[in-house]
């Protein structure tokens, strides 16, 4: 497939799954397969252009980070707050990821996993949705940190590719008595830090390939950060809105019937 086209299509792909309970780490692992692209070659990629994504989270909400941000200058307790908060629930996943990178790196070429991820993780979702008691809405700022901190590990579960970053922070928050819509924006703002952290480790790691040794270039990379920026702007600005009024159930039963596709798809090959 042409190196353009496949940029654009993972951009989009990057784009609509970031945000919501997915995984979009695991569709592009199952983009992948479906696409017929060497994944390894395209792993940089992928993990860069999460920022495309992140860079939507800033511009949607400009007014809450540049808020904050004076605030800290001023050493505004609330402000303060915030920035506690996310980096709290930040620490656990950055610790473990740190440790365990060698075994993250494994886990991302692997398909099967993911597909077993999907089902496993669309079912704890029906699981939670239907015993979680949402309270009010309430800020980031407000909440208290034994709950920011349970979120912050919950994030780490989705070191498996499959599980989803967003679904694991959201069900946890969840799990934990947050507002549907507290829920979804604190995992919005603890993406930043995450996905920075992550997209700085792996060009750490793998930037050599950007200098002329691999196939995918900084050409490539620029095509499907502005994509997947433009299309997870729209999902996060619709995403909550559907979320606050009907819950999460629609996107567990879609992992549950992808995952189970893709299962009986490596079994039929």
């Amino acid at each position: 497939m042409d190196l353009t086209l496949t940029a654009i299509l993972l951009g989009i792909v990057e784009g609509l799954t970031e945000f919501v309970p997915v995984s979009s780490t695991g569709h592009l692992i199952l983009a992948s397969e479906l696409f017929g692209y060497d994944a390894h070659q395209w792993a940089l990629f992928n993990v860069v252009i999460q920022l495309g994504a992140i860079l939507a989270v800033v511009v949607q909400y400009w007014p809450t980070f540049w808020n904050v941000g004076m605030g800290v200058l001023r050493l505004e307790k609330r402000s303060l707050a915030f920035v506690r908060n996310i980096l709290l629930a930040f620490l656990p996943s950055a610790v473990l990821g740190l440790a365990l990178k060698d075994y993250i790196d494994i886990l991302l070429g692997s398909p099967d996993v993911v597909a077993w991820a999907l089902i496993v993780g669309g079912i704890a979702i029906l699981g939670i949705e239907k015993i979680a008691k949402s309270g009010e809405y309430r800020d980031v700022a407000d909440l208290p940190m034994k709950q920011v901190f349970g979120v912050g590990l919950a994030q780490c579960l989705s070191m498996v590719p499959g599980v989803s970053r967003s679904g694991a922070t959201i069900m946890g928050a969840l799990a934990m008595g947050i507002n549907r819509k507290t829920a979804a924006e604190f995992s919005f703002f603890l993406a930043v830090p995450t996905m920075i952290g992550a997209s700085t480790l792996e060009l750490l790691d793998k930037g050599h390939t950007l200098s002329g040794e691999g196939l995918v270039g900084w050409d490539e990379i620029a095509i499907g950060f502005v994509v997947s920026f433009i299309v997870a702007l729209i999902v996060i600005r619709a995403f909550v809105a559907y979320v606050s009024r009907s819950g999460f159930a629609p996107f567990a039963w879609y992992r549950i019937v992808l995952g189970t596709a893709v299962v009986a798809w490596f079994a039929l090959r």
